[in-house]
């Protein structure tokens, strides 16, 4: 291996973590016995949004558009906030978009995770970064209502991360990303830097879907793109399209030397992460091989490590048609073509695509992964995709629970995230074996 050594070098680490995904899952602990188990945590479109089910149901009468599932990965507690634990008025809260009331609960967990009292941190030069997309809550903003004047810092987009960082008394950067689907991995990134350059001790990075309205079931009908059996069939040969979802989490991000000096546990060392655009010349939906195979190169570079030592990925992996031979295309040229043999899989088989919250439900699989010492499994993954040649590289997809082995002391995996935008982002983290297996 030729990942530094504690002593060679002062680390970014990953030193708490918090999550909420489909299926009652409000911890680490919930999400792994999910991953381990192999189970699909999907659900029925809710009834309780408001939304027009009967229509979505039916939009596959339309000239041109596909259809739709009545099923989803949803939260359970999207609605469930306690707005005075907060210091939210009870107006206030309900103008506000769940996905600020989902990301502030999440982020005291990710606080509590390390050890920390996250009500004695005010004060303290840290920082939040938050990947949220339009969820189009709650009344027009431009009329004369009951919540009006609330709304102004309640949009989902606008205030996410000054939220938690107000709620917390926090004085580091605050900054709310919406870069589409890579908006968590994308506040990884920055959340690092921001530490690594000094201008913040500490900081929380996440991402946070909850849909206030069936805006992208409608978008991705219109494009054939979603999952014609309720199945969200990562790499598999009989994708149909993807599965949308909702999903938080957060990690805490920290140099090693201060997790160290505070007791903080690590999950993981960040090695590198990256992001970059796919430009121009195609339309801005389609993934391009070329752009994502620069990105992987470059994190690799930046890391510092053989390829060869990744023993898991963890794709994005949505089940398109287009996108997911792209994608596996990419990781053959880069990690294939260097000799690396990773299972590749994503989590969005078990809980559909959380959007904004995918890149960090992928990165607490990994992280969660290295601790147990155990790839989960990709469900569906038996009959992978024949868009892609299989046998021009030793990449797999996960199909069992298998055992992780170290390479040196370590085991080393990365982490995907792709957006619509034509955003990429990836991400490589190195979790040491004496630091493994407790309860999380």
């Amino acid at each position: 291996m030729t990942v530094p050594t504690r002593e060679d070098a002062d680390h970014i680490v990953i030193s708490g973590m918090a999550l909420e995904a489909p299926g009652g899952i409000d911890g680490p602990a919930s999400y792994w016995s999910m991953l381990a188990d192999a189970r699909e945590v999907l659900g029925p479109l809710p009834r309780d949004r408001g939304w027009p089910i009967e229509e979505m149901l039916s939009l596959s009468r339309l000239d041109g558009w596909g259809g739709m599932r009545d099923v989803g990965g949803f939260l359970d507690g999207a609605a469930a906030f306690d707005p005075g634990f907060f210091g939210i008025g009870q107006r206030e809260a309900l103008a506000t978009d769940p996905q600020q009331r989902v990301v502030l609960r999440v982020a005291w967990k990710a606080l509590e995770n390390t050890g920390t009292n996250p009500g004695a941190v005010e004060g303290e030069e840290a920082g939040c970064f938050v990947g949220t997309m339009p969820s189009e809550y709650g009344p027009r903003g431009a009329e004369v209502n009951e919540y009006s004047g609330h709304r102004v810092v309640g949009l989902g987009t606008m205030s996410a991360a000054g939220r938690v960082s107000h709620c917390l008394g926090l004085t580091g950067p605050s900054v709310t990303i919406d870069t589409s689907c890579t908006s968590a991995l994308t506040a990884l990134h920055l959340a690092a830097g921001a530490v690594r350059a000094g201008e913040c001790d500490w900081a929380l990075a996440g991402g946070a879907t909850v849909m206030g309205s069936p805006l992208y079931f409608y978008e991705f009908a219109k494009h054939n793109a979603l999952s014609a059996d309720g199945h969200c069939r990562s790499y598999a040969d009989d994708a149909s399209g993807t599965l949308w979802g909702e999903g938080a989490g957060f990690v805490l991000v920290e140099k090693e030397s201060r997790a160290r000096r505070m007791g903080h546990r690590v999950y993981g060392r960040l090695l590198a992460s990256a992001q970059n655009h796919n430009g121009k010349g195609r339309p801005i939906l389609e993934p391009r091989v070329d752009a994502q195979e620069r990105l992987v190169r470059k994190t690799i570079e930046l890391a510092g490590i053989d390829p060869a030592d990744v023993g898991m990925i963890e794709g994005h992996g949505t089940a398109t048609r287009v996108g997911d031979p792209v994608e596996l295309t990419a990781l053959q040229n880069t990690y294939g073509v260097a000799g690396s043999a990773p299972l590749v899989g994503s989590v969005k088989s078990n809980v559909g695509h959380p959007q904004a919250a995918a890149g960090v439900l992928g990165l607490i699989k990994v992280l969660l992964a290295g601790r147990h010492g155990r790839i989960p499994p990709t469900l569906f993954s038996g009959n992978p995709t024949t868009r892609v040649d299989w046998d021009r590289s030793e990449l797999r997809l996960a199909t069992e629970l298998r055992p992780w082995e170290p390479r040196g002391g370590v085991r080393c995996g990365a982490v995907s995230a792709f957006g619509a935008s034509g955003a990429n982002a990836h991400a490589i983290v190195a979790m040491p074996v004496d630091e493994e297996a407790d309860n999380v």
